[in-house]
């Protein structure tokens, strides 16, 4: 069993993955954009070629990005939500206040 995927059959379960992984490829055309530097890449070669070029470009660096997400998600362990809960309150909450208070002393400072 995969837990909420119990709930979900055929079609349903269908549409679940293929939004998954319409959205995958949407965040990693978004990531191509604004940290992959887009289209941008080495044009050469005759006009039809350098009209062509940036599409490569962009959607190389589209499989790219997809690549390492799916490599990382299939390597890494899932984990519970309970496990989630408990990093989220006993780490992040005290270091996201830790970081609050450091930003207010270092604003106090130079005021």
């Amino acid at each position: 069993m995969a837990g909420y995927h119990t709930e979900y059959s055929s079609m349903k379960f269908a549409m679940f993955f293929m939004a998954e992984y319409a959205n995958m490829i949407t965040v990693a055309a978004v990531a191509s954009l604004l940290f992959l530097g887009g289209w941008h890449g080495p044009v050469f070669g005759p006009p039809l070629l350098q009209a062509l070029l940036p599409v490569f470009w962009f959607v190389l660096r589209i499989f790219v990005f997809l690549f390492i997400y799916i490599w990382v998600r299939g390597t890494l362990p899932r984990f519970r939500y309970d496990q989630l809960m408990a990093f989220g309150w006993k780490f992040l909450l005290p270091l996201a206040i830790a970081n609050l208070v450091v930003t207010a002393f270092i604003v106090a400072v130079r005021s």
